[in-house]
Order: structure tokens, then sequence, then C-alpha cells
């Protein structure tokens, strides 16, 4: 008898998950397949797929901070934030953080994507009346499954257009709370939302303003303060944001930044704060450095939104189809998921690592590339990236020879 039968399926019985294999038969013959591909530590591509967009995620500084807080605290926060989560650290970096963007408080949690899910279900779920939720069609999947957690009812609006979030929150006034929900710079074009304009509407219905601000943060603003900042709208009263550290910091985790008693809430009530471990102590001591050096350096994140223009200039002149960046992402159109893998792996062979954008990832349902300006390069570099991109272009966007 087998020590161990229990390791020995029956091979005359059907798996319950054989259903997984058709599906990602299907995935594979659309050309939709994603794998894992796992990167040496020492990769001789130049990256334009991350988040990275300041480079700061290999400073000496930046290191130096994460691994002096692991000396100090530990592999890890060792429980959830309400247990033995929370350091002194993380309340440092809180509220430096809080006060860099603007905010009254700031909330640390272990990712942008838990952030997000926290902030939308917390900021909704009244007791009595959950409300209203307006989500723009093109938000982040964070703040879409923020959204289908909620027990608000949902209006998911047209892309970036206020005049249909003003006609969601008339249709709902006088019928309980109201919050609208939008990324500050979308990740897959890198455009920005009219924040402004936003701002005015949700004034005016006596609505919540829920931004994530996780390409904005490092990128835009005074001294890369965030995209509410710029706008004006940092503090304010009806303002929520959140943040990641893993982008413009070099580091891991999220943020929710707000008036003292909205986090207080969420400290409360937020399910992704309360039942998760908290943040590790080297991401929140990297992602505190990298601040740091931010606030002691604030021409990073104008050279990072300059590389971007300049990325994007050589890009559309030679005919591709570039959207215009308003932060620091660079998209770039392909004909097809098929054209945009191929093209993704014939850069990856020519050095450029770019990331490579498909459904149902893209909420246009068109494959493109989505490239990083980093602004830690240089015109060289940018240079060489472009031309390369350029060259391994497909049909129909492959430049006419001169």
């Amino acid at each position: 008898m087998s020590p161990h039968p229990h390791r020995h399926p029956h091979p005359e019985r059907p798996s319950p998950f054989s259903w997984t294999a058709a599906a990602l038969g299907a995935r594979r013959a659309a050309g939709l397949l994603r794998t894992l591909a796992p990167r040496p530590a020492d990769s001789p591509l130049l990256d334009l797929a991350g988040n990275d967009y300041l480079g700061l995620s290999r400073h000496p500084e930046v290191t130096s901070a994460a691994a002096e807080a692991a000396l100090r605290w530990g592999a890890g926060a060792g429980g959830s934030r309400l247990v033995t989560g929370s350091t002194e650290l993380h309340a440092e970096l809180e509220e430096e953080l809080a006060a860099f963007c603007g905010f009254e408080a700031a909330l640390v949690l272990s990712s942008g994507y838990a952030a997000n899910i926290a902030a939308v279900t917390a900021l909704t779920n009244a007791p009595g009346d959950p409300g209203l939720l307006v989500c723009d069609a093109h938000n982040h999947a964070s703040l879409i499954d923020g959204c289908r957690l909620s027990r608000a009812r949902r209006a998911v609006v047209p892309h970036a257009d206020p005049r249909a979030v003003a006609k969601e929150l008339d249709a709902h006034r006088g019928r309980g709370p109201a919050l609208v929900v939008t990324d500050s710079v979308f990740s897959v074009d890198g455009d920005a939302a009219p924040l402004p304009a936003l701002a005015a509407v949700c004034a005016s219905a006596g609505a919540g303003l829920l931004v994530d601000d996780a390409h904005g943060l490092g990128v835009l603003g005074e001294g890369g303060r965030g995209a509410l900042h710029a706008a004006g709208l940092a503090g304010g009263p009806g303002t929520v944001a959140t943040v990641t550290l893993s982008k413009s910091l070099g580091s891991q985790g999220g943020a929710v930044l707000g008036p003292a008693h909205v986090v207080a809430h969420l400290v409360n009530t937020a399910r992704t704060f309360i039942f998760d471990t908290g943040l590790a102590p080297a991401a929140a001591g990297a992602a505190l450095g990298a601040l740091r050096l931010l606030r002691r350096e604030p021409e990073r994140a104008e050279r990072t939104r300059a590389a971007a223009a300049r990325l994007h200039a050589r890009l559309a002149a030679a005919g591709l189809d570039a959207a215009r960046p308003d932060a620091a992402v660079v998209s770039v159109r392909a004909p097809s998921p098929r054209a945009a893998v191929g093209w993704a792996a014939a850069l990856r062979a020519a050095g450029v690592h770019a990331g490579c954008f498909r459904p149902p990832s893209v909420p246009d349902g068109v494959s493109r590339l989505r490239l990083t300006a980093r602004g830690d390069l240089d015109e060289a570099t940018l240079a060489r990236a472009a031309d390369t991109v350029i060259a391994t272009a497909p049909a129909p966007y492959r430049p006419a020879p001169h």
C-alpha cells in the first residue's frame, strides 16, 4: 500500500478543474494567454515596462532605508495593523506622506489595490443607506473591484465626462450619500482626469470625490505632490485620495489620504486594513526614504514629465499612434492583440522591455504597448528607446522607409 494514498488521484475521475485547461486553450488561440517571465537581478533590458517613474527603486538611499528598517523592525510586520503591525515607522511614513501631499491624515495599507478597496467600500456603506457610486468607465481594476464589493448602487459613466457624472448625481439628489470615483491619471493611455470639473460637480451635488492618484504622486504637482495638489484640491473636506508606494516611490504598499475623521473611519471599518497583515517594515522604510529624497530633489518630477513628452514627440513624428501623455505613461496602439505581443517580443529581442496591454486589461478593447518614461533616463537612452519602438513596429503602423 502506498504510504501516501491521498497523493494519487483516481485517473478515471475527471478533475473538477478540467475546465481551466479548456479556458487556457481558448485564451491561447485568441492570443491572450499570459505567462510569467521572471527577470534576473541584473537584466540587460532597458526597462520601459515598470512603474518606477523616478528611478528610485534601486537608489542607494532607498535600498539602504529598506535594509535598515528590516534590521531594526524585522522582516515582516508580524500581524495586522490593529494588532502588532503598526510600528513607529508606519506612523512616521503616514505623517510625512500626508504632509507632503497636502492632506490632514494618511493610512498605510499593504498595497495600492487594498487601499482602493478599503476607501471605496468604507466610504459608501453608510449605516442604513449605502448611497450611490459613480465610476469612470476607464478606472483601474482595484477601483472597479471596490465598487463591486460596495453595497451602494453603481453607475458607470463614460470616460472623463463630468456632464455624465452630473446627470447621475442630479438623478440621485436627496436620496442619500454619493461618491464619485476616478483615477487621476489613467494607467492605460496615461491621460488625466478633469479633476477641477469633477470637483465642481461633486460640490454642487454634495457628493464626495475619491481620486486614485497612483500615477500622479511623484510626477504631477509641485515637486511631485500629486494631481490633487496640482488642481488645488488636496486637503478639501470632500476629497479623499489613494496612492501607491510602488510607483514613484519605488517601494510597495498603498495609502489613503484625507480628513482625520475619514482615516479613523477606515481604521474601524475597512476590511482590507483590519484583516490584512501590515506593510513590511522594509517597504515602509524604503517608501519613507524615497519620499524624503523626492522632497529634497523636487526636480525629479519635472524630469519625468519632460522625458514622457520627448518620447511621445519622437514616436508621433514617426507616424505611430501614440497618445499624448499627461504624466509618465506613453501609450502606443497596436493593430491587434497578436501584433501587440509580437511587437513586445521584438522589442525584448532588441533590448527594450515594454508593457503589453491587451483585452480584457484595456477598457476600450484596443491592444497597445505601454511605455514608462522614467525620469532617470538621459536623452540618448530615450532616443534609442524610441528608435527601437519605431523600428520594430508591426504593419500597418511601421513607418515607411525614407
